[in-house]
């Protein structure tokens, strides 16, 4: 046993940090560069700049909560295409089905241009005349089917469809790990 441990603790001190995607790409892009090709160089950071935004992403869509007994959940995959139209940042999606039918879709967005924009709504819910109601700690503006949060001022929470489901689902969310999502 204690060779075992021994072998593994040599083998680590021996090699680097295993290698990813992301730096593996990064050193193509150092090499690219060193060697005078600039066009790959870029090429080679923007493929990083990606991998690095799907990671972001994923990491985004861990916090969609698992469908409630009876429902069935599907995430959609496509989301990030339309919000690089949108000023870029990362975002979630996942519609719910009820066992009679019932659909909520709920929507997460992060570092975007229109979770900003949104964010002066959110805020003054009560305001504007929307119906506020605070789930967990958080403060949500609630009207005409849809429910709009905004935590840690960056991550926009949005649901369409049955009002007290949606709620629900909202319970079951981590939202001071989603206020602190890749930090």
């Amino acid at each position: 046993m204690t060779r075992i441990i021994a072998l593994i603790a040599a083998l680590g001190a021996a090699s680097p940090i295993l290698a990813d995607e992301v730096t593996d790409t990064l050193k193509s892009a150092m090499t690219a560069y060193e060697e005078g090709d600039i066009q790959y160089a870029l090429d080679e950071l923007e493929f990083a700049k990606q991998a690095l935004l799907r990671m972001k992403t994923d990491s985004l869509g861990a916090f969609l909560p698992k469908a409630p007994d009876g429902w069935s959940v599907e995430v959609n995959s496509d989301m990030n295409t339309g919000l690089a139209m949108m000023g870029g940042g990362v975002g979630a999606e996942a519609n719910y089905t009820g066992p009679d039918g019932q659909d909520i879709k709920l929507t997460l967005m992060a570092d975007n241009p229109m979770v900003a924009s949104m964010s002066a709504m959110v805020t003054n819910a009560a305001a504007m005349g929307m119906k506020v109601e605070r789930i967990g700690r958080q403060r949500f503006a609630v009207q005409d089917g849809q429910i709009l949060g905004l935590i840690g001022n960056r991550v926009l929470v949005q649901t369409e469809g049955e009002i007290e489901m949606a709620k629900t689902l909202l319970e079951t969310m981590d939202f001071a790990g989603l206020a602190n999502f890749g930090l």
